[in-house]
């Protein structure tokens, strides 16, 4: 008798944990899943156990299901991607590729613009947003462009989260190659100028799928870095070369030289828009090597490490270890200008 109760206790609990992953299950209607940090979160997303229906502009072969369509018009969102189907969520991880004015306008605020309104139409009621930690001290087109549809976003009345993340692993690895072959690490000033809490994409993936049913998450903007402490280009630098085995070789660049630069591309561009977006590059590399990815502090004017929230286990320097044990390169691509 003891037996056959312990079992039917053991066979109603298998069913509540069923019915409860069940229950946590949720359909998500993703963007930009086809990036290097949308591929991340896709895969967080369905280890969680969600249905994901991604949309693109054009096939792609990620694991679910791949809607086409076109980003920017809320018709095409509407009528190829969510099809009056129900969702309980939509997750966008899309973002200009250049950062340049037309480019930011179509992406970081154009088509998230035309989802955000045809998934509104379509009463989804929660909205995960990958943004940028930079947005903090708003200086370029990409920057504006984002803090246009964060503020959209956080005066639609859906649950909305918007997720800042510090610098990917991707883009501080650009220089693995030149010391490698040999070459010294680039710094701008003395190299201590700026830090950051580097995260990696499996980490941000797997925090933004938090954000899906964690109510502390919701309707609030997350700053958000992986394991600390901050990290400045000498760090990177030091690293780098001691997982090497080789003397530490730096070359200091005057950050004015950048700022010449801009400048007179900035000139140049009142009548050539080719040079102007060559301005706006020049600008958004300066931005960086003058700016640090961490929580910013405009009372104090400081931006504070220890404000930076963290989360993940991976670090920088154990993906540089494993990117020289592999003898592998990054594909930098969009990040290259970083």
């Amino acid at each position: 008798m003891l037996r056959n109760c312990l079992l039917q206790t053991l066979a109603q609990a298998a069913d509540f944990r069923d019915v409860t992953l069940q229950m946590a299950s949720k359909r998500i209607f993703m963007t930009g899943a086809t990036g290097t940090a949308g591929r991340a979160t896709l895969a967080a997303l369905r280890a969680a156990g969600h249905e994901v229906v991604c949309f693109a502009r054009s096939p792609a072969d990620l694991g679910a299901e791949v809607r086409i369509g076109d980003l920017r018009s809320e018709a095409s969102v509407a009528q190829d991607g969510l099809r009056g189907e129900h969702f309980d969520a939509v997750v966008s991880c899309i973002a200009s590729r250049s950062g340049t004015r037309n480019d930011a306008q179509a992406v970081d605020y154009d088509a998230n613009i035309a989802l955000l309104r045809a998934a509104q139409t379509a009463g989804v009621p929660q909205f995960i947003l990958l943004s940028a930690i930079c947005v903090q001290k708003p200086r370029l087109e990409f920057q504006h462009a984002k803090l246009a549809f964060e503020a959209k976003l956080r005066a639609s009345g859906m649950i909305y989260s918007i997720v800042r993340p510090t610098a990917f692993f991707k883009s501080l690895s650009g220089q693995l190659d030149r010391v490698r072959a040999g070459k010294a690490f680039l710094v701008f000033g003395d190299g201590l100028l700026t830090a950051c809490k580097p995260i990696s994409d499996r980490d941000l993936g797997v925090f933004i799928a938090g954000c899906l049913d964690d109510p502390a998450r919701e309707n609030r903007i997350l700053p958000i870095g992986g394991p600390g402490p901050a990290i400045t280009p000498m760090d990177q630098a030091e690293a780098l070369f001691a997982l090497l085995d080789r003397p530490l070789k730096v070359t200091r660049v005057p950050v004015a030289l950048m700022t010449g630069v801009r400048s007179l591309l900035r000139l140049a561009g009142v009548v050539s828009p080719a040079m102007a977006d060559k301005a706006e590059l020049a600008g958004i590399g300066r931005y960086y090597a003058t700016e640090s990815m961490l929580v910013w502090d405009a009372k104090r004017g400081i931006y504070d490490a220890d404000a930076t929230p963290e989360t993940g286990t991976d670090t920088l320097f154990d993906f540089y270890a494993t990117l020289i044990a592999q003898d592998r390169s990054v594909a930098l691509g969009d990040h290259s200008v970083f």
